[in-house]
């Protein structure tokens, strides 16, 4: 075999074996450092191309194979997947402050003001200072209590406009009303006052926690950024005419219940329906001094928060500096993305009927939803845990409560819960891609 013809051999042989080395194991960087597991990256897009739809499911897949804390590359950034209570507590307990940042994305610098929306402000002065009055004028427990009227005359329209279609015999578009109720909720916390009815709020609100969770190629790839590949530049700029940012720190805590009310209205066992006629009787309707009275209905909250996560992969965080993980090495300005969806699906946590709508799993399982049992963290812990928890699940609380007590419900057309379309519509929260359809019969003793 002549030298040339060895040579040409080697060439083609080993390019491609270098190139699969390159691309799919390397174990330490240039540097020798230990480097986390996670599937080989293509050139320019990294594994993007791995996440599909729904990518919160993708990832749930890559984590059986690569371990509850994995590596992947969206197109030159490197990021970061936690899929476990133990992994999520070493981020964002022990690690807390390293990963206390965001990560700059297109979609916050049009909807937020240039990301100075809280939820998607970077860490630092700013934040500190927005949070501290965010808190301070909407979010404490004071302020939380003294919008009970509020709340109280809101979820009173939204039981009249139910009993008015459950007199009717008709079938009601529960996504919607809840949608609605919530709207005037948040727009007489934040202005005093219902917004303008030419403004429905709830495809703004929508859109914006879509446009902001879907994978945008711009943040990833950048030199893509001036094609607008996803329409997402475009979709943005339909909306410049309205102040998203009090919107989007408002919503982004009610938007919790706008999507869990996708999930466990129609789902609220007759269990929960006689744990609150115990509590109220059937000659009134449910008042927020009755709530802490009701143990199974906070397991139902609990269970649907662990099916169906309302940000089934948190706000992305972004580490501020290099730092060392469990002995694996993380660059600074890694992304992290917690998969809560993940976690509520997993039988080594929640026994093998992980997947079932099972509430009394936590009757002996005492789970703090604040952020300090990491099983379950639907608001995320730490320096950006949701400061808005506190009013989002009062909100959901009460909601719940109302329509399982004021009403019995059946799906239309003779349709089977387990019938239901559970499809889900990806974005920075996870609500049902259709909304939910039901028929209310009234059932209080007037």
């Amino acid at each position: 075999m002549s030298s040339s013809t060895l040579t040409l051999l080697f060439i083609l042989l080993g390019t491609p074996c270098s190139f699969i080395y390159f691309f799919s194991s390397p174990n330490r960087n240039k540097n020798g450092r230990k480097l986390l597991p996670g599937p080989a990256p293509l050139p320019i897009v990294g594994n993007i191309h791995m996440l599909g739809n729904l990518p919160h499911q993708s990832l749930h897949y890559l984590a059986k194979k690569y371990g509850p804390i994995m590596s992947i590359m969206l197109g030159k950034v490197p990021t970061i997947v936690v899929s476990s209570p133990e992994a999520a507590e070493l981020f964002l307990k022990v690690h807390d402050v390293v990963f206390a940042s965001r990560p700059k994305v297109q979609s916050a610098e049009y909807f937020a003001y240039g990301g100075k929306a809280m939820a998607f402000t970077q860490y630092g002065s700013y934040w500190r200072t927005v949070r501290k009055w965010s808190i301070l004028h909407f979010l404490s427990a004071s302020k939380v209590e003294c919008f009970a009227p509020i709340r109280k005359a809101e979820v009173g329209l939204l039981v009249e406009s139910v009993r008015k279609v459950a007199a009717a015999g008709e079938t009601i578009n529960l996504s919607q009303a809840v949608a609605k109720v919530l709207e005037g909720m948040m727009s007489k916390v934040l202005f005093g006052r219902l917004m303008d009815d030419k403004i429905d709020f709830k495809p703004l609100v929508d859109e914006a926690m879509h446009l902001s969770g879907v994978l945008n190629l711009s943040d990833y790839v950048p030199f893509l950024a001036p094609l607008d590949l996803q329409v997402i530049r475009q979709n943005f700029h339909q909306d410049d005419k309205i102040d998203f940012k009090p919107l989007v720190d408002e919503g982004m805590h009610l938007s919790r219940v706008f999507n869990l009310s996708d999930y466990v209205s129609f789902l609220a066992p007759l269990h929960l329906r006689k744990e609150v006629e115990s509590v109220v009787g059937r000659n009134r309707m449910v008042e927020e001094s009755d709530l802490p009275k009701l143990a199974y209905l906070d397991m139902v909250i609990k269970e649907s928060f662990g099916l169906h996560p309302v940000a089934p992969l948190l706000v992305p965080h972004e580490s501020i500096e290099d730092v060392t993980v469990n002995g694996y090495f993380i660059p600074k300005k890694s992304r992290l993305l917690v998969n809560t969806w993940s976690m509520g699906r997993n039988p080594k946590i929640w026994s093998s009927n992980a997947e079932e709508f099972f509430p009394e799993r936590f009757k002996d399982r005492k789970i703090d939803l604040r952020g300090h049992d990491f099983e379950l963290i639907p608001f995320g812990t730490g320096r950006r845990g949701c400061p808005g928890m506190q009013l989002a699940l009062i909100s959901m609380r009460l909601i719940l409560a109302q329509l399982a007590h004021c009403f019995d419900w059946e799906l239309p057309d003779g349709m089977l819960s387990n019938e239901l379309d559970m499809t889900e519509k990806f974005g920075l929260t996870l609500p049902r891609a259709n909304h939910l359809l039901a028929k209310p019969t009234y059932r209080l003793i007037a």
